[in-house]
């Protein structure tokens, strides 16, 4: 059986394409809300809803985009959301007060969920079926790579210059992707318009949503939640424990497991299914969760930082490739979506709700009851879909070979 090619033209560029959205994003995320504070004087309570207000646009980005790919064809929509990006990214100059500055931010994560939702099912649709798991490893880790690059780039342009710095990368950024879309030449799939038959007509759930992809997604969106949780407070924890110079390398000790060990574990989910990675994934999250809650020395503190990367980052990827995997071709816009828009309630949720549980039990104790909670998923993972998987992969099986 030959093996078909991973590391097309167009998977690259698709790569690069998300990479660069990302570190918009990340850049921004890390300097918005001091903006916030020193354009603006706003609160902190305020300068959290600009920072937040974008994850609310990119939620309602996604839900409608996912339908729309149906409808127009990837392409379409992610010229579309490009465009839409590079306004909005221009638009910060012209934030002369903070309500324009809010429904900015609201338009810009509106703009990124359109477009990443355009590019996350362009690459479902490049990559060979055969070779899905490891495809969107590989692919995802443009976003690892951007999330530790984005801060440090953010933060290095307000130290040494100013905020209009940031605005200004960014926006060379947005162009940049628009530029290189271009170039993209991605294969011909039948459209709703194509395929009448497979229309769904009136207002249904399923028109928003990918039934299929909702167990998996649900897993998501609980470990997403839980991920939050360190996303949000490394900060504050390293700065009580008296790490913060080990703290500093974190995410750097995180990036280099996940990219050294995504070949591998999207390699096996091809050939032996999402079980034989996710649980282990699933323990190795929350044993990573429990020695960071009691790290007590830097090497701890980075070894916590190690198994996180393993077991998180690697279900992430894989969730995401399974997602896609036990959906119709016709569907995958929505399938992508889907996934993302619980991973993203998860995720934007996770700091609000866990804030009101950190002063109650401190630090140490918020952490170990997120672990606890990532090994419960284990046990909703294997009811929603893992007792399942050989059933739904047979079903996959007889839907190709129709």
């Amino acid at each position: 059986m030959i093996k078909e090619r991973l590391w097309t033209k167009d998977f690259i560029i698709v790569s690069l394409i998300n990479f660069l959205l990302t570190l918009v994003f990340f850049s921004l995320i890390v300097t918005i809300a001091p903006y916030a504070v020193e354009k603006f004087d706003a609160s902190t309570s305020v300068a959290g809803l600009v920072s937040s207000i974008f994850v609310i646009g990119v939620l309602i980005g996604r839900l409608v985009t996912g339908r729309k790919i149906q409808d127009a064809g990837s392409k379409k929509i992610l010229f579309t959301g490009l465009i839409l990006f590079i306004i909005t990214t221009a638009l910060y100059f012209t934030a002369i007060h903070l309500p324009i500055l809010l429904l900015n931010r609201f338009l810009h994560g509106f703009a990124l969920g359109v477009a990443s939702t355009a590019v996350g099912t362009i690459i479902a649709q490049i990559i060979p079926k055969n070779r899905r798991g490891e495809g969107i490893g590989y692919y995802s880790l443009s976003t690892i790579l951007a999330s530790a690059i984005g801060p440090l780039v953010g933060i290095q342009f307000t130290q040494y210059g100013d905020y209009s710095m940031v605005f200004i990368f960014n926006l060379i950024l947005s162009f940049l992707c628009l530029l290189i879309s271009f170039t993209l030449k991605i294969p011909v799939f039948q459209s709703i318009k194509e395929n009448p038959e497979k229309a769904d007509h009136g207002f249904k759930i399923s028109n928003f949503l990918e039934p299929m992809a909702i167990p998996i997604s649900i897993v998501g969106l609980v470990i997403g939640f839980c991920y939050s949780g360190v996303m949000s407070f490394l900060t504050f924890y390293t700065k009580e424990i008296q790490l913060v110079e080990a703290g500093s390398f974190f995410f750097l000790v995180y990036a280099i497991i996940i990219i050294l060990s995504r070949p591998f574990t999207g390699r096996l989910m091809d050939l032996k299914g999402a079980n034989i990675v996710v649980y282990p994934c699933l323990i190795i999250f929350s044993a990573g969760m429990v020695l960071f809650s009691q790290a007590h020395s830097g090497f701890v503190l980075l070894l916590a930082g190690a198994l996180i990367g393993l077991g998180y980052g690697n279900f992430n990827s894989i969730a995401q490739a399974t997602a896609i995997k036990v959906t119709a071709s016709h569907r995958l816009g929505l399938a992508t979506s889907t996934y993302f828009i619980l991973y993203d309630v998860g995720l934007g949720t996770g700091p609000y709700l866990l804030g009101f549980l950190a002063p109650i039990f401190g630090y140490r104790g918020l952490f170990l009851a997120i672990a606890f909670v990532a090994l419960l998923s284990i046990v909703l993972y294997y009811y929603l879909y893992g007792r399942k998987e050989r059933e739904i992969y047979q079903s996959i099986a007889d839907r190709t070979a129709l």
